[in-house]
């Protein structure tokens, strides 16, 4: 890719059809990628109704979607009676992926406050999954993984039982131990700064993502090494100017969220060449159909579609007035993955790191700050 390369436009209303046709599309008959896809449906919602929430107001997503009519009555119809969870799809096992994704659908349609929904039973299968050194597995199985880990801090957080902090006394959150929850997650950190998915295992950007914002929600960023996380993430920037998951592998739209999300819990976003990263997500837009693919003419999928997007969010591409100019286009916050309006109106609470006791980030400036400085700011 050419160092002065022109950014292509950003498709707006492409990205708009393309999102509100896909469930019909998946739902076809006929459709190989629905059947394939059946079991993470519960994510693809959450992804495609964040994307849009992202480039269209939440009265728009709700005519667009009918968002807090039968998607949220959907969102219901996947709850597990037998585990208390939340699963992929209608008459599927509870799992702490879909339910994480399930919450945050019910966060965006501000249904959290919804008879349906019982917390309690939410809070309890999310408890029941936690292991005696802290760990998380994502459903009676048995799998451990720090994207489990994220997964339960977040959902907790969100569910309003979370007491930011680690504490070893009666102020724990219900249902889980936070104090294990994170030493564990720290405990999964490498020699090279970053984590993997469990104690030992190859840092990856997308565990990186899950174990920085658990720490990041549950208020303990001080249990990690910034500096040398953020070199390892700024070091995955390749020649196209997009960013890898792990050294040796190619770019991916996908990572320009687990590596921006984190860089900007981190304040260290200015470490990568960021117009050239904006340029590479834009390569990889569907000018015909709409949509984002992982790289430059490859097939757009929702997955990349939401972290293209989220991606061109945290770099400040629409409040530096690009997209359709008529537009005002909502952010997205790097420590739940929600519009930044939907995390403020939920009061949720995090941490980051910055330069300063007030960081650069507008949308982080709600959040307690540890300056480098050694200050730390408690916001109101």
């Amino acid at each position: 890719m050419e160092e002065n390369q022109e950014d292509p436009p950003f498709f707006d209303n492409l990205h708009e059809s393309y999102i509100t046709s896909l469930a019909a599309k998946l739902d076809a008959p006929t459709s190989y990628e629905g059947a394939v896809t059946e079991h993470l449906r519960m994510s693809g919602v959450y992804w495609s109704i964040t994307a849009l929430s992202l480039i269209r107001s939440a009265d728009e997503v709700d005519a667009l979607m009918d968002l807090t009519g039968s998607i949220v009555d959907w969102v219901f119809k996947c709850a597990d009676p037998q585990t208390g969870g939340f699963g992929g799809n209608i008459g599927h096992d509870g799992h702490m992926l879909y339910t994480l994704s399930a919450i945050q659908i019910l966060a965006v349609a501000d249904r959290l406050s919804d008879p349906r929904l019982d917390k309690n039973r939410v809070l309890k299968f999310i408890s029941s999954l936690q292991q005696p050194d802290g760990s998380f597995c994502g459903d009676a199985w048995g799998e451990v993984d720090t994207r489990f880990s994220y997964c339960a801090i977040s959902c907790v957080s969100l569910l309003g039982a979370l007491v930011p902090g680690i504490s070893s006394d009666d102020k724990q959150p219900p249902g889980i131990d936070l104090d294990k929850a994170v030493h564990y997650v720290a405990s999964c950190r490498n020699f090279d700064g970053g984590f993997g998915c469990v104690p030992g295992a190859e840092s990856h950007a997308g565990q990186i993502f899950c174990c920085v914002g658990a720490l990041a929600i549950a208020g303990a960023l001080h249990l990690l090494d910034d500096d040398l996380l953020s070199w390892w993430l700024a070091e995955r920037q390749c020649d196209s100017g997009g960013l890898n998951g792990r050294p040796e592998k190619q770019a991916d739209v996908c990572y320009s969220w687990w590596i921006l999300s984190a860089l900007s819990i981190l304040g260290r976003v200015h470490w990568i060449n960021t117009k050239k990263l904006q340029n590479f997500i834009l390569q990889c837009q569907d000018d015909v159909d709409g949509g984002i693919a992982d790289r430059p003419q490859d097939m757009a999928d929702v997955f990349h579609t939401f972290f293209g997007i989220s991606g061109l969010s945290l770099l400040g591409y629409f409040k530096a007035g690009e997209g359709e100019s008529d537009r005002v286009y909502r952010e997205i916050d790097p420590l739940y993955a929600l519009p930044v309006d939907v995390v403020q109106r939920l009061n949720l609470t995090g941490q980051v790191i910055s330069e300063t006791i007030n960081p650069t980030d507008e949308r982080l400036g709600k959040y307690d700050v540890i300056s480098r400085g050694g200050n730390i700011n408690i916001s109101k």
